[in-house]
C-alpha cells in the first residue's frame, strides 16, 4: 500500500495473488481462498495452500461474520493522514467459517468501552481510492424468535 487516496491514507495495490480479494472488497464481497484439495480456507492470499501445499486455490465468499479475537487501541498516528481517526482500533477477527481463521482489519462504528473479546462482529467495506477495505463492526445478536401460540 504505497498509493494515497485524497484523505492521504494508504491504498491496496492488488497483485496477481491478491487481486481477486480486493474485486470481492469493492463489490463489497468478503473473499479468502479455499483449497481445491483439503477444503480449508486461508487468508491472506498466498501461493499455496498453507495447510497441505495444494496449488489448487479457489476465490470463495464468506458471510462476513465472526468475533472478536484480539485488538489493540491505537492512540497516536504513525502516519499523519491517521491524526484524524485516532483512536483506532487494530484488531483481529476470527471468521465464522472455519475456527483459527483469522484476519488483521479495523473494528469500527463500535464505542471503545463496548469492545469484548468474543463479542460477534460483521463486515462492512470502507471505500479507499479505486477498491474498498474490509472493516468490521459489532454485530447485533439475533433475538430468538418467540414461539407461536394458539
Amino acid at each position: 500500500m504505497s498509493e494515497t487516496n485524497r484523505d492521504g491514507r494508504p491504498v491496496p495495490e492488488p497483485d496477481e495473488i491478491s487481486g481477486f480479494f480486493w474485486d470481492g472488497a469493492r463489490q463489497q464481497r468478503l473473499l479468502v481462498q479455499r483449497c481445491e484439495s483439503c477444503s480449508h480456507l486461508q487468508y491472506p492470499p498466498d501461493v499455496a495452500c498453507v495447510h497441505c501445499q495444494s496449488l489448487e486455490l479457489v476465490p470463495t465468499e464468506l458471510s462476513g461474520r465472526g468475533t472478536l479475537y484480539s485488538y489493540a487501541v491505537v492512540e497516536r498516528a504513525f502516519n499523519a493522514a491517521f491524526v484524524d481517526v485516532v483512536p483506532y482500533v487494530i484488531s483481529l477477527v476470527e471468521l465464522d467459517e472455519q475456527p483459527g481463521l483469522r484476519m488483521m482489519t479495523n473494528i469500527i462504528d463500535t464505542a471503545l468501552d463496548d469492545l469484548v473479546i468474543g463479542m460477534p462482529v460483521e463486515v462492512v467495506f470502507e471505500p479507499r481510492g479505486e477498491t474498498a477495505l474490509p472493516q468490521f463492526r459489532r454485530r447485533e445478536p439475533v433475538a430468538p424468535v418467540p414461539p407461536a401460540v394458539g
